[in-house]
């Protein structure tokens, strides 16, 4: 590693979760100029799974950062470039010899810098053929200055005496591609996109030189690609089809991305793997609801979250435990059941950023207050937006509570990997027969949702049923554990 390396180090971006691909950088805490310390955030990201914040892990002084607040990244690209020695002034310009590299992995010739010096990915190098470094790929972030630049006649001096000049530019186009026009030139580039853009393109007939990039530095999106073909099919269909809304129109359109992108093709491999089962079972909770006002005023639950899915999830507890194969999970690779000993319990929360399922771990040994503060920590964490991927890897079995919406029940699609979810329906005053006579009672609807390839009907209904025995007689919480 050069000199100029070890002062203008970069940080790249982290798989903050488990094989995650890319985030969108949300918010930068940071700017160009502002000084850093080991462990600082810098910006926050938001992943297929949730939003985090990166902490940054050297000291030293912004020097570039390299994407705007929108932008989707893949894992391992540079987002900063941090100056960590900020004492030693400006450095020497770095260029490496055009000998060096093949022809197609030569990049454009970069702007000039400050004070007549040639900038490089990360500030300002060392003099021309001092070093003889790998050439390095140009990131998508420098490609607009790389490409638009005038090729130089020569390098500037890194010294007093005068430098031998550098090679000039090979014609055919570099790496990554030019833009429209390269040193007053008319040549036309290669459009910029990523290769599964491309893809799409070649896949619905769109040529990429009559796209408009929307992407940072020009870079054509898939949303461009897709709003090119819409735009082509909208002009095909205009002998037939209706008058255009007119301006301000009733519709919007919001891309797909982060947690509701995961969401959605998770759902989707759920339901079209698993066999889904779904019982359900409408019991009496009186008792239950009546224990929950009491367990408010109980000195041991002072100060924590009391509400009936707390006791819902402890009755779910309770009936795993008395019925423990239903907490598996189906190894297709294998072709195996896991049967797990413990119980990381899932709570179905509703964010602004969409749905998510951070999980209790090992809420099978908590106890009761220990899992109403468990629960509440969960709930007030996903509000802010500050759940972490951990915290939603490893679930077992999962509650969504449909009820706070005031509906009676649903069919839940069970979070992958998992082999139940249980719905808890809203709770009601409705006629019921109590000890012979009909009588105003609180009544709920629970549903029941099971892998079929590993839970048969007589297990997952013994769940069911045991759940909701133990809401209808609170009291078997202690005799049945």
């Amino acid at each position: 590693m050069t000199a100029v390396e070890q002062r203008f180090r970069e940080f790249k971006m982290p798989d903050v979760g488990e094989g995650l691909t890319e985030a969108e950088i949300l918010k930068w805490f940071v700017a160009p100029g502002d000084t850093v310390t080991d462990g600082q955030v810098v910006c926050e990201v938001e992943t297929a799974k949730a939003a985090v914040e990166l902490p940054i892990p050297f000291d030293g002084v912004v020097h570039e950062l390299r994407f705007d607040e929108g932008t989707t990244v893949d894992v391992g690209t540079p987002i900063i470039s941090v100056d960590t020695d900020p004492g030693a002034g400006e450095a020497a310009p770095q260029t490496a010899p055009a000998a060096q590299a093949p022809a197609a992995e030569k990049p454009a010739p970069e702007p000039a810098g400050k004070e007549g010096r040639q900038a490089n990915l990360v500030g300002y190098g060392a003099a021309p053929a001092s070093t003889k470094r790998r050439p390095r790929k140009p990131l998508p972030g420098r490609q607009r200055a790389e490409a638009a630049a005038p090729a130089p006649a020569a390098p500037a001096p890194a010294a007093p005496a005068p430098a031998a000049p550098a090679p000039a530019a090979p014609a055919a186009p570099a790496r990554p591609e030019p833009a429209p026009e390269l040193n007053g030139s008319a040549r036309t580039a290669r459009p910029l996109a990523k290769p599964p853009v491309r893809k799409l393109a070649k896949d619905l007939g769109i040529a990429l030189e009559t796209v408009t990039p929307s992407g940072p530095d020009g870079i054509i999106t898939r949303e461009d690609v897709h709003a090119a073909a819409e735009a082509v099919q909208a002009v095909q269909e205009a002998p037939v089809a209706a008058p255009a809304p007119a301006a301000g129109g009733r519709e919007r359109r919001v891309p797909v991305k982060g947690v509701r992108k995961a969401t959605a093709q998770a759902m989707v491999n759920s339901a079209f793997t698993a066999p889904h089962v779904t019982e359900f079972v409408t019991v009496d909770v009186t008792r239950t609801m009546k224990l929950v006002a009491d367990l408010k005023q109980d000195p041991e639950m002072a100060g924590l979250r009391v509400n009936p899915l707390l006791l819902v999830a402890k009755a779910l507890l309770v009936a795993i435990r008395r019925n423990p194969d239903i907490n598996a999970t189906w190894d297709e690779d294998n072709q195996e059941i896991v049967y797990k000993d413990y119980v990381n319990l899932g709570i179905a929360a509703a964010t602004p950023r969409g749905l998510i399922v951070p999980n209790i771990k090992d809420a099978h040994a908590k106890t009761l207050p220990e899992l109403a503060s468990a629960l509440g920590e969960l709930v007030a964490t996903a509000r802010e937006g500050k759940t972490s991927p951990a915290a939603m890897s490893g679930g077992t079995v999962t509650i969504t509570n449909v009820g706070v919406f005031g509906v009676d029940t649903g069919t839940p699609l069970l979070n992958p990997g998992e082999s139940a979810i249980l719905a808890f329906g809203a709770v009601k005053l409705q006629p019921w027969v109590h000890k012979g006579k009909v009588k105003p009672r609180q009544v709920t609807t629970l549903a029941l949702s099971f892998d079929h390839r590993l839970v048969d009907g007589e297990l997952g209904s013994k769940v069911l049923a045991d759940v909701a025995a133990v809401l209808e007689r609170p009291k078997r919480l202690i005799t049945w554990t």
